[in-house]
């Protein structure tokens, strides 16, 4: 009996065995492929190129190869990287990614060199100083777009329905302040550019300024993720726990079973339950998404504007002692309902696209005063209700002040007239 026993045991177990042998020996004979590339490329290729140089080329390679999000970073880049999640870094101020070997800008940040030059979400970057992005990782591309402090760069945009276009950026030392406020009456704008370790402070300062000065009359507040490229998981969380009470937040689920992660949020809403709007775009993506999923999802918020970009992953950073950094992908996220928006955003309740509002000059109409033998105003005013003797200068004032007025933000404004429609609406409840 016990001869039987090993004997099955060994059955069950052999195979298994021999397969893991047979991929170690796989792995070893795709090694020694590498190693046989690598040595003919040091050996014979037209120019001398350094055993680093064909390293690290390797390892973006492998890296990108996965995901648009992967990537290798020198010790360089390892170092901008952690001075952009602390609020300060070098370069042009954009958030880029790949599509169809070019340079796609996700969003400018706002008061930055790309943002004061006019680059916008959606721009497709095919050349930096007239040489071709086509056949860059984005790795080596944004290594390409960064450099000394005051150097220019030009960039060729492609943009839909123009021409492509050049570009000169100056570089700078790019400092993100990425919250800011304002009072709209009565109403509180929270502007979140990205989400680094300044952002959750700064979100309870501006809450806490603008209740200061509001008071008991605030009837609700916008929070504008619009061209916001994310940032730090641990933000998005703590921004999505500023608004809620109980619940999930966001769950992220990798690779193993065991390396699942549940975010929920904590007892406190800074805002004492008032309402809040949310506006995205194309270019709100990662961070931006999670809390605009998980309110969206608890019903906190009402989110308006346009689909967001839909990038459902989470990266880690892996420090390589001596070697800079690699960002992984490790897992994907998932809002409070369990959905990935992975490659299809987050769906805005109310859709609003960005417009321009302009006045409609009415076609000539007749009026009374336009009738045959018309009775004339007791008042004294002529026929278009005007005064005898028209104030001149007010006129004149009212056209200079039409000139100079800028543009109306639409999709802002929409969300400010559903929140004070709200307040109307519930008073009349109340009532």
């Amino acid at each position: 009996m016990r001869m039987t026993a090993v004997l099955a045991a060994f059955l069950v177990l052999a195979p298994q065995a021999i397969w893991a042998q047979e991929d170690k020996s796989e792995t070893y004979r795709q090694l020694k492929l590498f190693g046989d590339v690598f040595e003919r490329v040091r050996a014979d290729y037209v120019e001398e190129v350094s055993d680093e140089e064909l390293i690290e080329s390797a390892i973006r390679g492998m890296l990108s190869s996965l995901d648009p999000h992967s990537s290798y970073l020198n010790a360089n880049s390892f170092r901008d990287m952690r001075f952009q999640t602390k609020g300060e870094f070098g370069g042009l101020g954009i958030e880029v990614t790949m599509e169809g070997g070019l340079v796609k800008v996700v969003s400018p940040i706002d008061d930055t060199p790309a943002d004061r030059a006019g680059v916008e979400a959606g721009d497709l970057i095919s050349h930096l100083d007239g040489d071709p992005i086509l056949g860059l990782t984005l790795a080596e591309a944004v290594e390409k777009m960064r450099g000394k402090v005051n150097s220019d760069i030009v960039l060729t945009i492609r943009r839909p329905s123009r021409e492509p276009f050049d570009v000169t950026i100056t570089r700078a030392i790019i400092k993100v302040k990425s919250v800011r406020y304002e009072i709209m009456d009565d109403i509180g704008y929270l502007r979140i550019t990205s989400f680094n370790e300044q952002t959750s402070p700064g979100l309870k300062s501006a809450i806490n300024q603008i209740k200061d000065e509001v008071g008991a009359e605030l009837l609700g507040y916008v929070l504008d993720l619009r061209n916001n490229p994310g940032g730090l998981l641990d933000e998005a969380v703590s921004v999505s726990d500023a608004f809620l009470n109980q619940g999930e937040i966001v769950s992220t689920r990798g690779r193993h079973s065991d390396d699942a992660q549940r975010f929920n949020a904590h007892e406190g809403d800074l805002t004492d339950g008032l309402p809040i709007v949310v506006l995205i775009n194309g270019g709100s993506a990662s961070a931006s998404e999670i809390v605009a999923g998980a309110l969206q999802d608890h019903r906190r918020a009402i989110i308006m504007g346009t689909d967001s970009f839909g990038k459902g992953s989470v990266q880690t950073i892996i420090p390589l002692a001596g070697h800079g950094a690699m960002r992984l992908t490790t897992a994907r996220y998932f809002t409070p309902s369990g959905q990935s928006i992975q490659a299809t955003g987050i769906e805005p309740d109310i859709f609003v696209a960005q417009a321009t509002i302009e006045n409609a000059e009415s076609a000539p109409r007749r009026r009374e005063a336009d009738l045959r033998g018309a009775l004339e105003n007791p008042n004294g005013t002529n026929g278009d209700g005007k005064s005898e003797e028209p104030d001149t200068e007010a006129d004149s004032e009212a056209d200079t002040e039409s000139e100079d007025d800028e543009p109306e933000d639409f999709q802002l404004a929409r969300a400010v007239d559903l929140l004070r429609g709200l307040a109307l609406f519930n008073e009349r409840v109340v009532n």
